[in-house]
């Protein structure tokens, strides 16, 4: 009983907080859905049902994390530390800020306080991340990888239910402080990109999250200027940019084994499908429907493709052990 004991604790110790990024990917599916329903004016039975699919795996994943804290607080200051992990803290907000947008047409009610307590925490997580960055002169050029965008995006994130909530001028707030780290961050990790090592395989999906940025502030600035303008066809034409970069990589990712950092691939993809398909809506333009749509598909199939996998992995024990 006590080997099974050690061997739970020990699991839970190697928990990791970039779980939160399934919950991400299923959120952008969710939304990505909700965006595609809309545009073929159908009922939204699937959007809800991936809503209630997207709560209960977060449930999961925070009790776990929870406990991980309670039990295992060392473990969980030892991520914080981590030059790499730390930059996925801000995931727990952020998918709090997508699960209540997500249900905020279905629940305002319950939308709107787990909207605030998630803006809250996106605050409070990003301004410790950053702080942490400067305050610390551990981190070296090698450690820069696109998932140091994750605090940046989720400031992007809540003008798209802070503006129907009318919180517009908190909305331009995070909408700004986002945007400004965005650039910066860009420049950096383009550099470690180009003249310095190539990443290791398993942080080379995350270079997926090179689009997200980009497709999620173009929803976020139509929300908040109240229609497609000049910078919003920028930003959602340099989110196409930055797919086509990917895009050339996806043989480099189909050679590697499978980790939780795969999960990267989704959230991406459905900030660039709801970004589509909102474009198309505003300005009627056909072939971003349908590239909306085809990206809606393809999202479906990778978040089929990574569940299945996660598992796996989980009933093989190849999850949660020490690196």
């Amino acid at each position: 009983m006590s080997e099974v004991t050690a061997a739970g604790h020990s699991r839970l110790a190697h928990f990791p907080v970039s779980f939160f990024a399934v919950v991400m990917g299923l959120s952008g599916l969710t939304l990505a859905l909700r965006a595609s329903e809309h545009a073929l004016r159908i009922p939204g039975q699937v959007s809800t049902w991936a809503l209630y699919v997207t709560v209960a795996v977060f449930a999961v994943i925070a009790v776990q994390y929870l406990l991980k804290l309670v039990l295992r607080p060392a473990s969980v200051a030892e991520e914080w530390a981590h030059p790499v992990r730390i930059a996925f803290f801000p995931a727990i907000s952020i998918s709090l800020l997508l699960m209540s947008t997500a249900a905020m047409p279905l629940a305002p009610e319950i939308a709107r306080p787990v909207w605030l307590f998630g803006v809250a925490a996106q605050g409070i997580l990003s301004l410790s991340v950053i702080t942490n960055w400067i305050g610390h002169r551990t981190f070296q050029q090698v450690h820069l990888n696109p998932a140091w965008f994750i605090p940046a995006v989720g400031n992007i994130i809540v003008p798209l239910a802070g503006v129907p909530f009318g919180y517009v001028e908190v909305s331009w707030l995070f909408f700004s402080a986002g945007l400004v780290f965005w650039v910066v961050l860009l420049t950096l990790v383009m550099n470690r990109l180009i003249f310095h090592d190539p990443m290791p395989g398993r942080l080379l999906p995350t270079l997926v999250i090179l689009i997200a940025p980009p497709a999620v502030a173009f929803i976020a600035h139509t929300r908040l200027a109240g229609e497609v303008d000049s910078f919003g066809r920028i930003l959602i034409n340099v989110g196409y940019v930055f797919a086509a970069v990917v895009l050339a990589q996806v043989p480099k990712l189909l050679r590697l084994d499978f980790a939780l950092s795969f999960w990267a691939l989704s959230f991406p993809v459905a900030a660039l499908a709801v970004a589509s398909l909102v474009f198309a809506e505003e300005t009627g333009s056909e072939p971003h429907l349908y590239v909306g749509l085809g990206l809606v598909t393809l999202l479906a199939a990778v978040v089929a493709g990574l569940a299945v996998r996660t598992v796996a992995a989980i009933a093989g024990n190849e999850l949660c052990q020490p690196e």
